[in-house]
């Protein structure tokens, strides 16, 4: 049985402006994608202050996303079964104390923990602002509209995460970095608790096969691409984990179809047209804006010589555009429809990434990397918001929750897997223009920038 009584009732799901809850949402999803770009800016100070290697301080940024990436699915069915407010409220508290914990820390282990313990919070949070957005707005318009917000508030969360974490750490400390979480989520904790309605839970056992199975499925595959970073895809290392991680996603599969009562993701979802072509591309386009940042961080960096503030203000211009042409991108959707905005948006991508490949060592950051980021930054505004608005689009209140994650999931996954492939093909253009010595100076114009990026320094995941 998976409708009650309680269900069936009609409950308005906000009790304040629909603004204001709208508001609540985006600042949610702004703290969770601030948090995975903030922190690398500090990472130097944290190794100096707590003692960390080097293979122990990239699991700062691993313990946080692997959390965040491994748990959104059961994030999302929980805030089905146990209620949007209490979930939300739920994964702010966890949030906020990691925090704190990760602000306080005292060692290194401790840190990690932390992050860890943020990346869960994370994860109760993504998927129940997603659901929030779709029982709070009807469809059409006003709810494309909050998909542009909310797809908007991820765009300024990262952007503003590379500049807030060089400020904080050189003006006050890289502890910082951390504790500013604590103030921001106590107010949007009291924010969801005004306005925000209290659903009673449904009457459903929480399908613990598939929890274990698919949380577990998740986190292994995503380890095992992180491996990536420092050993070949063919090595034990790597191939263990993906292995194990795609068999037990098949084993996922499997309980779900077949043995749960009460699927943790119904497979029925997929018959909606819109809820599977999306997450497919979701999961395809999910590395497109995670390689133009960070290559193009890596280039700044390594080949015209900026320091890591320097790129992160010169990748602000093409956030800037993301977040406006998202804006508009939800304002257009009802009229235009999806097809028209996903052709402009992937014209925008081949464009932009053609011309970011034609960048040499001679090049300058005006008709290099401005340019072409902003073309791909566009491209990306008119993508996102349209695919998320369609990833949940029909789909009943009951199953919000769960569509949310796997929206988040698709996203996440496939920009991990993503990320790894164009690694290891840079890494493949580099080792064909190897040399003994790298300086911005003595590379000739025209040069392929990968190569001279990925030849001054080993390829390091933004994890």
């Amino acid at each position: 049985m998976t409708s009650t009584r309680a269900d069936s009732q009609v409950v308005k799901p906000y009790t304040r402006p629909a603004w204001l809850v709208l508001a609540l949402a985006c600042a949610c999803q702004f703290m969770v994608i601030l948090d995975v770009s903030i922190v690398n800016v500090a990472l130097p100070a944290v190794q100096r202050d707590l003692g960390f290697t080097d293979t122990g301080l990239a699991w700062v940024v691993n313990g946080y996303v692997l959390a965040f990436a491994g748990f959104m699915l059961l994030g999302g069915r929980a805030a089905d079964l146990f209620g949007h407010r209490r979930m939300l409220v739920s994964g702010l508290a966890l949030f906020s104390a990691a925090s704190l914990v990760a602000g306080l820390a005292t060692s290194a282990e401790m840190l990690v923990v932390a992050r860890a313990a943020q990346g869960l919070g994370g994860a109760m949070l993504a998927p129940a602002t997603l659901a929030v957005i779709n029982t709070c707005f009807s469809e059409g318009a006003q709810r494309a509209r909050a998909f542009g917000a909310w797809s908007a508030s991820g765009g300024v969360g990262g952007m503003v995460g590379a500049v807030a974490g060089g400020v904080l750490t050189t003006g006050l400390s890289w502890r910082w970095v951390f504790l500013i979480n604590v103030p921001i989520g106590a107010l949007l904790i009291a924010m969801a608790m005004s306005s925000l309605t209290a659903r009673p839970g449904r009457r459903e056992a929480l399908d613990l096969a598939g929890a274990i199975t698919g949380t577990a499925g998740l986190a292994v595959l995503i380890y095992g691409v992180m491996q990536t970073v420092d050993h070949a895809w063919g090595s034990v290392r790597v191939l263990v984990p993906v292995v194990a991680g795609v068999l037990l996603l098949a084993i996922f599969l499997v309980v779900e179809k077949r043995f749960a009562t009460a699927p943790m993701m119904p497979l029925r979802l997929f018959s909606n047209r819109s809820v599977s072509v999306s997450n497919a591309m979701l999961f395809l386009f999910g590395g497109i804006a995670i390689a133009m940042w960070f290559f193009t961080s890596l280039f700044m960096q390594n080949v015209l010589g900026y320091s890591a503030l320097d790129a992160g203000l010169g990748q602000t211009p093409a956030a800037v555009m993301f977040v406006v042409v998202a804006r508009f991108a939800a304002g257009w959707l009802p009229k235009t429809g999806v097809r028209v905005l996903m052709l402009a948006g992937c014209a925008c991508f081949v464009a932009g990434f053609s011309w970011l490949s034609q960048a040499g060592v001679g090049s300058d950051y005006v008709a290099s990397v401005l340019g072409p980021t902003l073309l791909v930054a566009i491209g990306i505004g008119l993508v996102f918001p349209t695919l998320m608005a369609s990833a949940t689009a029909d789909v009943e209140p009951r199953d919000a929750g769960i569509v949310g994650g796997l929206a988040n999931t698709a996203s996440q996954v496939g920009g991990s897997v993503a990320l790894a492939v164009f690694a290891i093909a840079a890494a493949a253009r580099a080792a064909s223009h190897s040399s003994d010595s790298f300086s911005p100076r003595r590379w000739p114009p025209g040069t392929n920038w990968c190569s001279a990026l990925l030849s001054e320094s080993p390829w390091r995941s933004p994890w």
